[in-house]
């Protein structure tokens, strides 16, 4: 089996048009367009080898895409090393080790492979017991990895009977690489929790893998506690807090199949159906209406999609925040406990713990921040590459 494209000739070569040699030796992985002298025509992922601004010194060699802003993708920085299928059996291997060291059987749902993060630029993977999930971050990750191929080597080095390629969204359909579409939704464990996934309809990849430290935060946390979980897709926090000993849990969803698939993990894992309330609404209109009839909860949890695709939408995403971080200081007890999320990579932990502190104010109350959380070992994130950890999570006690 291959694991990247052919292609056939030596790969272009591409020169800096600023100094950004450091950072990249570093391990910043990312190249755009702005930052070459010229873009020559190419298929994306194209192999590429990236010359210094000053002298023409070989620095690194990635793959190519003159049609996206982020032009180069690094894959190797160090003299002399080829991109080959030895070099992508490595790297492979070394991501696989890496899940080995963190996962015993109480954990068949992880990430196996993320991007950038294990020095695999654009490709992902995320395994749901004997199945996985494959994700190619746009066309140059497209027309360098060889999906059918990388497909056969998870199949093979896990025992997989199902690789399914979740297609570009709104762009093309998915596509099984490996065995049949499960006909059902598959069930995994993530510490011991279980959960059912749908891996065709699912957002992502099916199923948010990256809040699973975070979710067992809140089991910590549930025990006695009535808990409200906004956006609460298939139920993740909310199935840890009822096995946490939460005495009430309710999970607002705009989307009612979310809401029935938050049900069923809810009763997968044999907690009693009285005890999770689901209701479909905009979270926005629940908190109104719950702070209208003086509902309280003593633990809420907020995890909202993304508020910014850009950078340009920054501002917007920052005033959603604080509107709905003040939205839900107002229905949490007095010294009750809340927990917010971003998943917003445009959007910092500075930035977004002065959205929290605002939200906090404009509720006309005073918050402690009891702990700050983000992404698990399996979402590992170059050092040199920040805008990598996108996720936030802050958890306070509201005076």
């Amino acid at each position: 089996m291959t694991l990247l494209q052919s292609r056939p000739g030596p790969p272009l070569q591409l020169r800096l048009a600023r100094d950004l040699t450091r950072a990249i030796k570093r391990g910043h992985p990312w190249v755009y367009t702005k930052a070459l002298r010229q873009l020559p025509p190419a298929m994306p992922g194209a192999q590429a080898v990236l010359l210094d601004n000053k002298k023409g010194r070989e620095i690194g060699r990635g793959f190519y895409d003159p049609h996206s802003p982020l032009a180069l993708r690094i894959c190797a920085t160090e003299p002399g090393e080829t991109l080959n299928e030895h070099w992508a059996q490595k790297r492979l291997e070394r991501a696989l080790a890496l899940r080995r060291m963190l996962f015993d059987g109480r954990t068949t749902g992880f990430r196996l492979f993320n991007g950038e993060g294990d020095g695999l630029p654009g490709l992902i993977a995320d395994v749901y017991g004997d199945v996985a999930v494959l994700q190619l971050d746009g066309a140059g990750p497209a027309g360098f990895w060889d999906a059918t191929g990388i497909a056969g080597w998870l199949a093979q080095a896990l025992a997989l009977r199902c690789v399914y390629e979740r297609g570009e969204r709104g762009r093309s359909e998915g596509k099984s690489l490996v065995g049949d579409i499960p006909a059902a939704p598959v069930v995994f464990l993530e510490n011991g929790v279980r959960f059912a996934v749908d891996i065709v309809r699912g957002q992502k990849t099916g199923f948010f893998l990256d809040q699973r430290d975070n979710r067992q935060k809140i089991r910590e946390l549930a025990a006695g506690r009535r808990v409200l979980n906004l956006f609460g897709y298939t139920g993740g926090f909310s199935v840890y807090a009822g096995l946490g000993g939460a005495s009430q849990v309710t999970t607002v969803d705009i989307a009612a199949p979310a809401l029935a698939a938050a049900q069923a993990n809810w009763e997968l894992n044999g907690l009693p159906s009285t005890g999770h309330e689901i209701v479909a609404a905009d979270a926005f209109e629940f908190l109104a209406g719950a702070a209208a009839s003086q509902r309280l909860w003593d633990l809420v949890v907020v995890d909202p999609p993304s508020f910014a695709s850009s950078k340009a939408a920054v501002p917007k995403a920052i005033a959603a925040y604080q509107k709905l971080i003040a939205a839900a200081a107002a229905v949490t007890r007095p010294d009750g406990l809340l927990a917010a999320a971003s998943c917003s990579s445009h959007v910092g932990l500075e930035a977004f713990l002065n959205a929290c502190e605002e939200g906090i104010s404009l509720a006309r109350r005073r918050a402690t921040v009891l702990h700050l959380g983000g992404q698990p070992a399996d979402h590992p994130t170059p050092l040199a590459l920040p805008e990598f950890r996108y996720l936030k999570f802050v958890l306070m006690r509201v005076e």
